[in-house]
């Protein structure tokens, strides 16, 4: 992998990731005002967790025409964020981001040049490109003293509520740990307390023992639908060998990653048969906050979800999930795992 850093016309940071040794001197000519974001950081004293108010993203770009897509190459007449003509995994500082400055920061992973692709058209190759690309972002941004967690994902879908239709995600950079990964550490901690034991290898043991829920297993990673999934359909995916971050990941499990992914990401496009839309999904790593009580036991790991729950119907996060946080979900696990078993690509 080469990486070369550089800068848009607004200051911005970008960073091209590439296979082969490629020259990236192509400069931004945009008139391009600096970026003036307003994103403050506020704590609800009721439930103790954070709400990022950033006005300024009112103003983003919406669902503009393909051939006025900003993350697509410069070329053809057309301008946008990443000046080079051509590039195979681009990422650079959001210019509507929800974190900003000493409450964080954002980024765009842009995962091929190929607006009409996604993610699961990529080459083996160059999903392992994207991985050493988060691997590295992980890196830098722990290195940054206003980030405490690092939350690399992709939105994929308009039902999602995706804006930019070209293949891309997101790396957040949060000032504080997640009100969600707060929850996993306080149960880490209290299954360590009351078995010795790590609650992840314990949950993940637990699955493999079972086999009803497990979707695929490989020599380095397993998937499965969790016993008490939230979602429609949902395959938490696991590396055999425990780390708490990406920067930790064994070589072996890398290098399987991107087989064992793609064919994830493919039996999702297949859940709801011949003729049906892309699957709307949210692809999630969860990775261990730095410098917190607990974060060796910690395990990484990705959550890839979607909202659809049958041909044409999508779950709604409605009152009792809205209201309560309590989730109702009309696909009993055993069954999403079996679709998903079923769907496996040829």
């Amino acid at each position: 992998m080469k990486k070369t850093v550089t800068t848009l016309a607004d200051g911005r940071e970008l960073i091209y990731y590439d296979s082969v040794d490629t020259v990236r001197d192509a400069v931004d000519h945009r008139p391009l005002d600096p970026v003036s974001t307003s994103s403050e950081i506020r704590r609800d004293p009721l439930l103790g967790d954070a709400v990022a108010i950033a006005s300024h993203r009112q103003a983003r770009t919406y669902h503009p025409p393909a051939d006025a897509c900003p993350l697509c190459p410069t070329r053809d007449g057309r301008v946008g964020e990443i000046p080079d003509g051509d590039y195979d995994v681009a990422v650079f500082e959001n210019r509507f981001p929800s974190l900003a400055g000493d409450s964080g920061r954002c980024e765009v992973v842009c995962f091929t040049s190929d607006h009409d692709a996604s993610f699961a058209d990529l080459t083996e190759e160059q999903a392992a490109l994207v991985l050493a690309a988060w691997t590295d972002r992980t890196a830098e941004l722990a290195a940054l003293d206003q980030v405490t967690q690092v939350f690399c994902f992709e939105n994929r879908g308009a039902e999602i509520g995706v804006t930019l239709g070209h293949p891309h995600g997101q790396i957040y950079g949060y000032p504080f740990v997640t009100p969600r990964t707060e929850l996993m550490l306080r149960s880490a901690a209290r299954h360590r307390e009351e078995t010795g034991r790590n609650l992840f290898d314990d949950v993940v043991a637990r699955e493999e023992e079972d086999g009803s829920r497990v979707v695929l297993a490989t020599d380095h990673w397993t998937a499965f639908v969790p016993y008490a999934a939230h979602w429609p359909y949902e395959v938490h995916l696991y590396p055999r060998r425990r780390v708490p971050d990406l920067r930790e990941l064994g070589e072996e499990a890398r290098t399987e990653f991107p087989q064992v992914y793609l064919e994830l990401l493919r039996r999702f496009d297949r859940i709801f048969g011949p003729g049906e839309p892309p699957t709307p999904y949210i692809s999630a790593w969860h990775q261990a906050p730095f410098g917190v009580p607990g974060r060796e036991d910690f395990a990484l790991h990705l959550e890839l979800f979607t909202i659809r729950r049958t041909s044409g119907k999508l779950k709604f996060l409605a009152g009792s999930e809205s209201g309560m946080s309590v989730f109702i979900n009309d696909v009993p696990p055993e069954a999403a795992a079996q679709r998903l078993r079923e769907v496996a690509s040829k």
